[in-house]
């Protein structure tokens, strides 16, 4: 065949027609990739802003609830377990704290329980909370600003030393028991914060400590320091004038029970919350922790029926708080069923503690804040040994960066030995810790009242007002 000539005014046009379609899809194609490139970058980042939102949200609501727990929780817990004319005495005990360790954290507390420093102790990198702002640090909490885990851990370091109140309550100056808590913070607190929760820590699961401790929201961090320091201060102060002849029941137990069912709500903030994210880890830690009250409760209830013949409201709450402690390592590491299992034993067995052991050996814990914080909390730390599982929390890791084994159950024995090395630590430095500083507040200010003064009672003689004025007859 022939070939077309193809007149020369056509030629332009054809390749017109022939190439620039294409260029110009080329270019669409582009185009278009570019904007669903800047589209999905653009949803990503709204995403992070609204998980970011959602767990910063959860953090603050529960900062508020930990500190709910001091005041009013523990402050009506404990001040309606004494006589009636050391109510406000006591109460103040825990509002001061709310005052005084604030303040103390804010300056250098903080920096030593989580700035970067050695196995023992954080350093001082942020001091005056230098460096606490907006920004996450990725190593505590990659989606909350630091100022907001800052703030939560705060509520932790408050409630800690106003549990040991309970254990010299009606006989302590209140100026020692300031000077003592300040120094207390610092010297037993901050160090085994850092140790168990800081970077570098010996005690850290997250950050490869040398002896991991699985402890999710305080065992030995705030229950085994504040109950052992509390035995400490009961065994040091010596007893209350007439006890154990002269009895000293609650003045208002209906004040109690109100205190502590503000704990076991609050007490979702202390134990869910330090999933430090709202996802799923903080909805397995919030049922772990209200089954494991509702257990304690009838296990305590159940042995004090047994042998009494009837349950009492007292016994119920006090039953409530020794389940709620000994959950609080375990919260995030276990199934709702170990939960009930840690509970019921919390509840016989801080009952057995408060009931036989302290009649046994006649020391006057006023309030039994070792018998149910110091024995729950290390029964806590053991159990969270044996039943803790990686299908809940995947905390530990091997050298490949693959979940292990948590507990001993799950078949990591070793891990109990981990969780007695941790309980040790907690003893020991609350132990140490609290001879040292009574000593110093002795020798300073002098630390118990006047037997005219406890016989008067601390709210008169030591801030000069009455609890209850009643009114006399004309």
């Amino acid at each position: 065949m022939g070939k077309i000539a193809v007149p020369r005014f056509l030629v332009l046009p054809l390749l017109f027609l022939t190439f620039v379609p294409g260029l110009l899809a080329q270019a669409t194609s582009t185009v278009t990739g570019d904007t669903q490139s800047v589209r999905v970058t653009r949803l990503e980042q709204q995403v992070a802003e609204a998980k970011s939102s959602g767990d910063n949200a959860w953090m603050l609501t529960s900062s508020a609830l930990v500190l709910m727990m001091t005041g009013p929780g523990l402050a009506l817990f404990y001040g309606g377990l004494v006589r009636k004319k050391n109510v406000l005495g006591t109460m103040m005990q825990s509002f001061a704290m709310m005052a005084i360790i604030t303040v103390i954290w804010a300056l250098f507390g903080y920096s030593l329980c989580f700035g970067p420093g050695n196995s023992f102790l954080g350093g001082l990198h942020h001091l005056f909370l230098r460096g606490v702002g907006a920004a996450p640090d990725a190593d505590y909490a990659a989606t909350i600003p630091q100022q907001t885990f800052m703030i939560y851990q705060l509520m932790f370091a408050v409630i800690t030393p106003a549990l040991i109140t309970g254990a010299f309550a009606e006989r302590m100056k209140f100026s020692a028991m300031a000077l003592f808590m300040i120094l207390w913070s610092l010297l037993v607190y901050d160090p085994m914060a850092h140790m168990v929760w800081g970077k570098g820590g010996l005690l850290n699961a997250a950050l490869g400590g040398r002896f991991p401790t699985l402890d999710f929201a305080g065992g030995t961090v705030v229950h085994i320091t504040s109950g052992v320091s509390a035995l400490v201060c009961a065994l040091y102060l010596g007893r209350r004038v007439g006890y154990p002849k002269q009895p000293m029941p609650p003045h208002s137990v209906v004040l109690s029970f109100i205190g502590a069912c503000m704990l076991w709500v609050g007490w979702f903030g202390f134990n869910a919350g330090s999933a430090l994210a709202a996802g799923s880890l903080a909805t397995s830690a919030f049922v772990a922790t209200h089954f494991a009250a509702a257990a304690a409760v009838i296990g305590w209830g159940g042995a004090e029926w047994l042998r009494n013949g009837k349950p009492s409201a007292l016994g119920a709450i006090s039953g409530s708080v020794a389940g709620l402690v000994a959950i609080t390592p375990a919260a995030g590491f276990v199934g709702p069923m170990p939960a009930l299992v840690i509970g019921l034993l919390a509840g016989i067995f801080c009952y057995l503690m408060v009931v036989r052991v302290k009649s046994w050996f006649g020391y006057d814990d006023s309030l039994d804040a070792f018998g149910v914080h110091g024995a729950g909390g290390t029964l806590g730390a053991l159990l969270t040994g044996v039943f803790a599982t990686s299908s809940v929390n995947p905390i530990l890791k091997d050298a490949q960066g693959n979940a292990v084994a948590s507990g001993w159950i799950e078949g990591n024995a070793h891990q109990l030995l981990n969780q007695f090395v941790g309980i040790a630590m907690a003893w020991g430095l609350a132990i140490v810790g609290t001879l040292i500083i009574l000593k110093i507040v002795d020798m300073l200010v002098g630390l118990r009242v006047s037997e005219e003064h406890e016989m008067v009672g601390l709210d008169l003689s030591q801030h000069g007002e009455e609890g209850y004025y009643w009114e006399v007859p004309a």
